[in-house]
């Protein structure tokens, strides 16, 4: 299951506004690489690129997945989703009026992952056991960190084989970043 994203001299903005100017970096499979910066240095913006939401200017965004290539520029971000990239928000962006468990179970709509929705749940459950006591709570209605935690288990239902996580320490208690961070570090 060799597994490689390549970003190689990427430019990308919004209009006029250029966020990345010739960004490179390469990932291997079980890697986990940091991007760090003030607000507004393109973090976002590059993790945008590779989920096909933003498209590069000048630039490759490419994955390798068993030896094959995917030009990411070229696709979909439902097609990026299928390969197996999943993407943690800014901001979580949870359905705040269903419960814990109906944002886990739309996390699992990949087709690769529908048949391993009961294991992931009960997974995500074993791994975040506060979701487990809340599963019937609206999403809405959770602290910060127990939605970070909601919005990366809804991003692991996808049985992703790259997860990328944009900000995950934001509005959270230095406490919950630390268990977040942890968190990621396990799940690796």
């Amino acid at each position: 299951m060799a597994l490689e994203l390549t970003i190689a001299d990427v430019e990308a903005g919004y209009g006029a506004v250029r966020a990345l100017h010739g960004v490179s970096l390469s990932v291997m499979g079980g890697e986990t690489v940091a991007l760090l910066g003030t607000n507004g240095n393109g973090k976002s913006t590059l993790m945008k690129c590779v989920m096909g939401m933003v498209r590069p200017s000048k630039g490759s965004v490419v994955l390798t997945v068993d030896d094959q290539k995917h030009d990411l520029t070229l696709l979909s971000t439902e097609e990026i989703v299928n390969l197996g990239v999943a993407m943690v928000p800014e901001g979580r962006r949870l359905f705040p009026k269903l419960t814990v468990e109906e944002n886990l179970l739309l996390g699992g709509f990949r087709p690769q992952a529908r048949g391993a929705i009961e294991k992931n749940r009960a997974f995500m459950f074993e791994t975040f056991p506060i979701l487990a006591e809340r599963r019937r709570q609206l999403a809405g209605s959770l602290s910060g960190g127990q939605q970070q935690m909601l919005a990366i288990g809804r991003a692991l239902m996808s049985a992703p084989r790259l997860l990328l996580v944009d900000e995950p320490s934001v509005g959270l208690a230095p406490i919950l970043v630390s268990h977040t961070i942890t968190k990621i570090k396990e799940l690796k």
